[in-house]
C-alpha cells in the first residue's frame, strides 16, 4: 500500500469524505418523505447527543494517534509507536463502554433537558428510546477511529478514507431499508422507525471495521510489535502523552458540537417563549439539527480531508524544526480555507432556495434558514482547521482560551440575540446563528493573533493573495444574482439540479478563470497528476 504526501492525502481523504457526505445528503431525500419533519427533529435530538458522547469517547483519538505515529515514525522510534497503538486500543475500549453506558442508563434525563416543557410534538419516551437506540454505536465506532487514526499517521490515508465511505453506504442502506419497511410495509410507530435509523451508526461502523483489519494485516511495518523493549516508565510517558494529545482535540471537536447542542436547546426554550407552536418550533429544530447540517456537511468535508493530512505533515515538519515549511502549511491551510471553502458557501447561500428545494421540496422556515447557515458553515471549517493545527503545534493552551472564550460568547449571546431580532423584526432564529458566528470569530482572532505576535508566524503569503480574491468572489456574487434573476428555475427536481450543476460549472469556471494562478499554486501539481490516476 503506498503512502500519500500532503497534498495528495488532503486530495484523496477530502474526495472521499466529499463522496460520503454527498451519500449522507442525497439519502435525506427519501429518507425526509419516510419520517417527515416530526421524525427529522427526533433524529436530530438523537444524533446531537449522540455526537457529544461521541467526541467523549474517540473524536480526539484518531487525531491523538496520527500525531502521536507521525512524531514516533519520524524519530525512528518504532517500538515506541507500535506500543502506544497497543495502549490506545485498550484505552479506548474503557472508554466506549463508559460512554454507552452513560448514554444508555441516563436517556431520560437528556431527553428532558432537551425537550424541556415544550409538548405537543415528540414525547422524552420518544426521544429516550432514540437516544438509546444510537448508544450502542458508542461501542464500535470508537474502536475503529483508532485503526483509522494509526493509518492516517503513518500516511496510508486511502484505506482509512475508503473505510469511512464504506461505513457510510452501509449506514444509509440500514436507514432507508428499515425506516421503509417499518412506516410504509410493517406500519409501526415513527418512533421506532427512528430508532432503526440512529441504530445504522453501529451496523456502518461494523462493516467499516471489518474492511480496515483486513487492510492493515496487509502492510507489513504496522505489524512489527515488540512491547517488551519499552520500559513501564516509557508506557506511562506513552499514556500521559495520548491524554495529553486527545484532550485538545476532544475540546475542538465537543465545542463544535457543543455550539449545535446549546443552539437546539436555547432555540427551542427562545421561540417557545415567543409564542411559537410546538410544530414550528419542532420543524425549525429539525432544519438546525438533521436536515440543514447535513446540507452544511459537504462544506465541512474540505475542511475534514484538509486536517486528516495537515497533521501528520505539519507535526513532522515541526518535529524537525522546519519552521519555514510549518508557516507554509498553515498558509495553505488558510489559501484553501478562503479560496475553495468560502466560495461554496457563497454559491450554497445565493441558490439557498434551489438547493433547499433539490433535497426537501418547498419549506417555509428550510430556504431562509439555510441560506445563513451554510454561511457559519466557512466558520466552522475555519474553527476545524486553525485549532487543529494549532494542536499539531502543540499550542494546547490556546487551544482552551480560543475555544473556551468562542463557548462562552456563544452561550451568552444566544438568548438575548433571539429576542433582539424578533424585537428588531427579524427572524429570531437569526438570532442564534449569529451568535454562533460571533463566537466563532472570537475562537479564530485569538490564535491568529497570538501566532503572529508570540510565535513569528507570517501571513504575507496568504494577504497578498486576498485582493485577487476579493475580486473574484465580487464577479461571483454579482454573477450568481444576474442569473438568478433572469433565469426561471423549473420545479422539477431533476431538471433543477440540472440547472444548478450547469449554473455551479458556468461560475466555478469563470471563478477559476480568475484565480488559477493562485489555486495551482495552492494545490501544486499534484491535483493534476492525481485526476489522470
Amino acid at each position: 500500500m503506498k503512502k500519500n504526501n500532503f497534498m495528495e492525502g488532503a486530495i484523496i481523504a477530502t474526495i472521499a469524505i466529499i463522496v460520503s457526505k454527498i451519500l449522507g445528503v442525497l439519502y435525506v431525500i427519501p429518507f425526509y418523505d419516510i419520517i417527515g419533519e416530526k421524525g427529522g427533529a427526533l433524529y436530530g435530538y438523537a444524533y446531537n447527543i449522540y455526537n457529544i458522547f461521541l467526541i467523549i469517547s474517540s473524536a480526539g483519538i484518531p487525531l491523538a494517534i496520527s500525531k502521536i505515529t507521525s512524531e514516533y515514525e519520524t524519530k525512528k522510534e518504532y517500538d515506541k509507536k507500535n506500543a502506544m497503538f497497543s495502549i490506545a486500543k485498550k484505552v479506548i475500549y474503557f472508554f466506549s463502554l463508559f460512554s454507552f453506558l452513560v448514554c444508555f442508563l441516563f436517556a431520560k434525563p437528556i431527553a428532558t433537558i432537551i425537550l424541556g416543557e415544550l409538548t405537543g410534538g415528540n414525547t422524552i419516551g420518544d426521544v429516550t428510546f432514540v437516544i438509546r437506540c444510537v448508544s450502542f454505536a458508542l461501542l464500535i465506532v470508537p474502536i475503529l477511529s483508532v485503526s483509522r487514526g494509526y493509518l492516517q499517521g503513518h500516511k496510508y490515508i486511502t484505506a482509512s478514507s475508503l473505510s469511512q465511505v464504506i461505513e457510510q453506504i452501509i449506514r444509509i442502506a440500514v436507514i432507508l431499508i428499515g425506516s421503509y419497511v417499518s412506516i410504509k410495509i410493517l406500519n409501526i410507530p415513527l418512533t421506532y422507525a427512528v430508532g432503526i435509523s440512529v441504530f445504522s451508526a453501529a451496523i456502518g461502523a461494523i462493516i467499516g471495521y471489518i474492511y480496515l483489519y483486513l487492510k492493515m494485516r496487509k502492510i507489513d511495518n504496522l505489524k512489527k510489535v515488540n512491547l517488551n523493549c519499552i520500559s513501564q516508565k516509557e508506557k506511562n510517558e506513552i499514556v500521559q502523552k495520548l491524554i495529553g494529545y486527545s484532550i485538545p482535540f476532544i475540546i475542538i471537536n465537543i465545542a463544535n458540537s457543543i455550539y449545535n447542542t446549546t443552539d437546539m436547546i436555547l432555540l427551542i426554550r427562545g421561540l417557545d417563549a415567543l409564542g411559537y407552536s410546538a410544530t414550528d418550533i419542532e420543524t425549525i429544530s429539525a432544519i438546525f439539527t438533521t436536515w440543514g447540517s447535513k446540507l452544511i456537511s459537504i462544506v465541512n468535508a474540505f475542511a475534514t480531508g484538509l486536517v486528516i493530512s495537515l497533521i501528520p505533515s505539519l507535526v513532522s515538519a515541526y518535529t524537525l524544526k522546519n519552521q519555514k515549511e510549518v508557516n507554509m502549511y498553515f498558509n495553505k491551510t488558510l489559501q484553501v480555507l478562503l479560496f475553495i471553502i468560502l466560495p461554496i458557501t457563497i454559491f450554497m447561500s445565493i441558490f439557498a432556495s434551489q438547493v433547499w428545494n433539490v433535497f426537501y421540496g418547498n419549506s417555509y422556515y428550510g430556504p431562509i434558514i439555510f441560506q445563513y447557515t451554510i454561511l457559519v458553515a466557512f466558520f466552522d471549517s475555519a474553527y476545524i482547521m486553525i485549532c487543529s493545527a494549532l494542536q499539531g503545534l502543540y499550542k494546547t493552551k490556546l487551544i482552551y482560551m480560543a475555544v473556551l472564550s468562542g463557548l462562552a460568547t456563544n452561550v451568552i449571546l444566544d438568548l438575548p440575540l433571539i429576542f433582539l431580532f424578533n424585537k428588531l423584526g427579524l427572524y429570531p432564529y437569526y438570532g442564534a446563528i449569529t451568535a454562533t458566528v460571533i463566537g466563532y470569530l472570537v475562537s479564530l482572532s485569538i490564535p491568529l493573533y497570538s501566532l503572529y505576535k508570540n510565535d513569528n508566524f507570517r501571513y504575507k503569503e496568504t494577504v497578498n493573495k486576498l485582493p485577487r480574491l476579493l475580486l473574484s468572489i465580487i464577479a461571483l456574487i454579482i454573477s450568481a444574482l444576474i442569473i438568478k434573476t433572469f433565469i426561471h428555475f423549473p420545479t422539477s427536481r431533476m431538471l433543477l439540479i440540472f440547472f444548478l450543476g450547469a449554473i455551479g460549472i458556468i461560475l466555478f469556471g469563470l471563478y477559476y478563470l480568475i484565480n488559477y494562478k493562485v489555486i495551482n499554486d495552492i494545490m501544486g501539481d499534484k491535483l493534476s497528476k492525481f485526476i489522470k490516476k
